[in-house]
């Protein structure tokens, strides 16, 4: 690939840049479901759901299992806010399944049951943002829009700019950067949003790159630099004796369990709860497999009592005279 020096990205050949990467894409591309032919847009919407901060080989079966149970937005819509969460098992950020939970109502209820294909209508549903409503416009509908994960960022940060990593949150700058490398045409246009979020992924990789099987190494400036270093470190993924933990395992809890389980038995002391006598006629054994499992972390009842809190200030769980259980 040759480096011109006139262009929408100065020194970068962008149209064989183009061909090198949706080439690439078409020997490479994983055959994932909501890409195929015969997907439809609600597929496309539950995995674009699913996937955030989630990889893909933690979404595939959940996401098998939803299409299976719910495959169309009314179907979802008709089952409860609790069997969403239930279902969602341990994706996490379990917030989503409440937000696809509302969106499926608001889908059935004000558009017909059909995914909006209007990019501003798809902007309107509940826990819709703007990379979500560009990504369903994009590989559902087809239409011309930048989408910009961090996989896209991470490839365009290291090809065009020669940084080994993009900023930590997503910049005007970087924006405008891949608007000016989006085909003008809609198909390809299409076509290469896949392909980069894909070298991103399997190529492209954040802590081990794989340079020597890249299509485009040879065009790339953070190559030609050296592989310089980061110039910060990527934060670390922190989660032993976090509150999103014990957030995690109290949600455990009440998956498991078909029946509320009193909230002290999820905050009090563990010698007051585990063993207690009446905790086999309240729970059944997956429930208290798990909650086993939460008195395991050895975390502080402040702690407990924050992160339940939490899970029912968001609706996660909801709190009555019988205990706490998944919502209604």
């Amino acid at each position: 690939m040759s480096s011109v020096p006139a262009g929408p990205v100065p020194g970068l050949d962008v149209p064989a840049f183009h061909e090198s990467v949706t080439r690439w894409f078409d020997d490479a591309a994983r055959d994932l479901p909501w890409r195929r032919p015969e997907r439809t847009p609600w597929e496309v919407m539950v995995s674009e759901f699913m996937l955030q901060q989630t990889p893909v080989v933690r979404v595939l079966p959940v996401w098998r299992a939803w299409m299976q149970r719910w495959p169309r937005p009314e179907d979802l819509a008709a089952a409860t806010a609790g069997e969403a969460v239930r279902a969602w098992g341990r994706l996490g950020y379990p917030r989503r399944a409440l937000r696809l939970h509302a969106t499926a109502a608001e889908i059935t209820g004000r558009h017909g049951g059909a995914v909006p294909a209007r990019h501003d209508e798809l902007l309107d549903l509940p826990g819709v943002g703007a990379y979500t409503a560009a990504a369903i416009a994009v590989f559902a509908f087809g239409d011309r829009r930048t989408v910009v994960d961090t996989n896209i960022r991470r490839v365009h940060a290291r090809v065009v700019t020669g940084r080994a990593l993009p900023s930590r949150s997503l910049t005007a700058a970087e924006t405008r950067l891949a608007e000016e490398l989006m085909p003008a045409d809609d198909a390809l246009s299409v076509r290469w949003n896949q392909a980069v979020m894909e070298l991103g992924a399997l190529i492209c990789t954040a802590r081990a790159p794989r340079c020597e099987r890249c299509p485009v190494r040879n065009a790339c400036a953070w190559v030609a630099a050296g592989r310089p270093a980061p110039e910060e470190a990527p934060p670390g993924q922190t989660w032993h004796g976090t509150d999103r933990q014990v957030r995690g395992a109290i949600m455990a809890v009440l998956r498991a369990g078909a029946a509320p389980v009193p909230s002290r038995h999820l905050t009090g002391p563990v010698d007051v709860t585990v063993g207690a006598p009446d905790l086999t006629t309240v729970l059944d054994p997956g429930a208290l497999r798990a909650l086993d499992a939460l008195h395991g972390l050895d975390a502080p009842e402040e702690q407990r009592r924050r992160a339940l809190e939490g899970l029912l200030s968001d609706g996660l769980a909801v709190e009555g005279p019988a205990g706490v259980s998944l919502p209604g």
